[in-house]
């Protein structure tokens, strides 16, 4: 877990993809490596999902692969197999939390509510997912419902992009933040795999400047 968590923390940024079709996968990962960022998170969002997990691992084992949108046990299982090494989900199910952890998969289970980060802290969860980011209220409410914890550090999504990343990374709260912009659906589906590469470069020029 630890290993997993400093990774993302060092990356600063992780790619978030809905991908509909697993033949783009492969260079959909080769185009966000190429911009300066060997991490994505591939979100169970289509059936498409862990094929494409499959591919990017053989095809490129040294990016850091993780599944997004994970809301069971099943899952999360499925994810693993396909070479997944971290599991996100968008709330906190206590069952699919527990179950990665007895299996030490490292999970980043998301959170909004002071409740849900009491169930992370009796985890002993260190970094959690904070979702729907600006929806919710953005880096202020961030600020307001992260004092209590002060051992728990966030993942930020939803609602991220180049305008605002900046100001979260700046939060020493924050260990890193999940991003689409960089990696559209509708990229995606036209194989307009040099502008992902374009978002990517500058996503990672906006990080290196927390």
């Amino acid at each position: 877990m630890t290993e997993i968590s400093d990774r993302i923390e060092q990356l600063g940024l992780i790619p978030i993809i809905v991908i509909e079709n697993s033949s783009r996968a492969v260079p959909l990962a080769e185009a966000i490596q190429a911009g300066g960022l060997p991490c994505a998170e591939v979100t169970f969002r289509t059936a498409a999902a862990r094929e494409s997990i499959e591919r990017i691992r053989t095809a490129l084992p040294d990016i850091l692969l993780g599944a997004g949108t994970v809301l069971s046990i099943e899952q999360a299982d499925k994810a693993v197999s396909a070479g997944a090494r971290f599991v996100v989900s968008p709330g906190f199910n206590p069952r699919v939390v527990d179950h990665c952890l007895s299996k030490s998969i490292p999970v980043f289970p998301g959170v909004c509510t002071p409740s849900d980060l009491e169930k992370a802290a009796e985890r002993k969860l260190e970094i959690v997912k904070f979702f729907p980011a600006e929806a919710i209220g953005g880096l202020r409410y961030l600020k307001a419902i992260s004092a209590p914890f002060p051992k728990i550090r966030f993942i930020p999504t939803g609602g991220i992009n180049a305008q605002n990343l900046s100001q979260y990374l700046a939060f020493p709260k924050v260990a890193a933040c999940g991003g689409s912009w960089m990696v559209d659906s509708r990229l995606i589906r036209d194989a307009d795999f040099g502008e992902i590469t374009k978002r990517v470069r500058e996503a990672v020029r906006i990080v290196s400047g927390r």
